[in-house]
């Protein structure tokens, strides 16, 4: 069965990340473009499809999902444009330090 994990860029210019059970990744879309589920993109539409991957295991997609959240729009913009390396830059930490790990 599988899931699909999918950025929707809605019409205020933000994006939204979310997540499709099944293989039928269009139907979600269109329930995002009627309004049938409310929610964020309710009143943020019409909202486009700019990235997406499917999943064979629904708890990975589940786990990419909430990553992707976590993300920062400019490391969101990387991965719509397939820009790894801008990514990685994006994922370094500001002050170039490396984060201490929590003692035992």
């Amino acid at each position: 069965m599988g899931a699909f994990v999918y950025i929707l860029r809605c019409s205020d210019g933000s994006f939204y990340v979310g997540c499709a059970t099944g293989d039928d990744l269009n139907r979600r879309i269109d329930e995002h473009q009627s309004g049938l589920r409310g929610g964020y993109t309710y009143t943020r539409r019409p909202v486009l499809l700019v990235w997406s991957e499917h999943f064979s295991q629904v708890t990975d997609a589940i786990a990419v999902e909430r990553k992707l959240k976590g993300w920062s729009r400019a490391k969101k913009e990387g991965l719509i444009k397939g820009d790894w390396q801008g990514i990685q830059d994006f994922s370094k930490r500001r002050a170039g330090k490396p984060r201490k790990k929590p003692s035992s």
